[in-house]
């Protein structure tokens, strides 16, 4: 088996983040992708970043569940697995689904760390490539309680924010 990837505690919670993570955006999907995510569990990785944006969230589940019933891992406690809200779910009402939504995807019932993934929402019949007209704005309060609601259910261990500015994060203090 591979390295250990050293860990830091995640913030005032008892989670550990590894350090190193794998991330896992590919367009388009390539068909060795599942094999890529078990050598990388081979050569010692447990965090995976994902996003309900990626087409690899299945995949990935796929991949995971194969390295437990290989016993690459001996449980699902050993993986440190990250995904994030997309554009179209970023409002109330559609935050936990969202994440539902992602959960069953990769065929999981929780995730380590689930993000806010960017500080703008698009209408939720959004496509590529995004229309100025489909942007609307960011309601931060509210998709931040549906994201400590997520973390209440136990749907998300903790939770957080990416590719937000310093200038945006000053809105919550």
């Amino acid at each position: 088996m591979g390295t250990a990837i050293p860990e830091e505690p995640l913030g005032s919670t008892e989670k550990s983040i590894p350090l190193v993570g794998f991330g896992t955006v590919e367009y388009p999907l390539n068909e060795a992708f599942k094999e890529r995510v078990l050598h990388a569990i081979k050569l010692g990785y447990r965090h995976f970043d994902t996003a309900a944006s990626y087409p690899s969230e299945q995949p990935l589940g796929e991949a995971l569940a194969e390295a437990l019933r290989l016993g690459l891992v001996k449980s699902r406690d050993e993986l440190f697995i990250t995904s994030k809200l997309w554009l179209t779910d970023s409002y109330c009402g559609r935050v936990i689904p969202g994440l539902q939504k992602t959960l069953k995807t990769l065929g999981l019932e929780y995730l380590d760390l689930y993000l806010v993934h960017f500080p703008v929402s698009l209408i939720p019949e959004a496509t590529y490539p995004v229309k100025p007209e489909d942007i609307r704005p960011f309601d931060y309060e509210g998709v931040w309680e549906e994201m400590e609601k997520c973390q209440e259910l136990g749907l998300t261990k903790t939770i957080g924010v990416s590719n937000f500015t310093c200038k945006k994060l000053e809105r919550w203090r």
